[in-house]
């Protein structure tokens, strides 16, 4: 029944849904203010934990929204993710401060949001909600789908210093030798 000791952790906890059961979940909880963020949390590090406490501040339950390894390649590149999809949701479901994991497609989070319908949907301070500052990569996409559903879209700050794509350039820097990999491993 289950593939690995990570599967059945994850089946224990309860808190990783389909779309379908995220949607029946949510009828549950229409007199609590439901907050919804998403990302591919590949490598978690302070300013996730961070970010989701804050949003998790915002209202009764927090809902991410899990990039799948197709999704994250579909933006990020073939490299990526680092951790395979069934990890990352592990990782974001073993957080006390998130109530649900639900794993999606799309590059965007449109069609998981027009399913959840939150109140408040939370970016990270990378992203911007000022039009006139907006590029490709720091517009809300999923922002007319929130409000037209009654939501705010709200932006919090980052934890400066911390980000998924600086750990791997500063691991990468580290151990470009293979001497100093092997060292640090413990390999003689």
């Amino acid at each position: 029944m289950f593939k690995n000791v990570v599967h059945f952790i994850v089946y224990m906890q309860n808190k990783i849904f389909d779309v379908k059961s995220i949607m029946r979940i949510c009828e549950q909880f229409k007199s609590k203010k439901i907050v919804t963020t998403n990302g591919a949390f590949d490598i978690l590090h302070a300013g996730h934990v961070q970010f989701l406490q804050q949003a998790k501040a915002l209202g009764d339950v927090l809902i991410v929204g899990l990039n799948s390894d197709k999704s994250v390649k579909s933006y990020k590149g073939n490299k990526r993710p680092l951790n395979n999809q069934e990890d990352r949701a592990a990782v974001l479901s073993a957080l006390s401060c998130v109530d649900y994991v639900v794993m999606f497609d799309e590059k965007d989070p449109c069609v998981l949001l027009e399913a959840i319908k939150p109140n408040i949907h939370v970016k990270a301070g990378d992203y911007t909600l000022d039009a006139a500052k907006e590029t490709p990569s720091t517009k809300v996409w999923e922002r007319e789908t929130v409000e037209t559903n009654g939501g705010e879209v709200r932006i919090l700050p980052l934890l400066n210093g911390r980000s998924t794509t600086d750990l791997i350039r500063k691991i990468v820097e580290t151990y470009k030798d293979e001497k100093e990999y092997k060292e640090c491993v413990g390999i003689k």
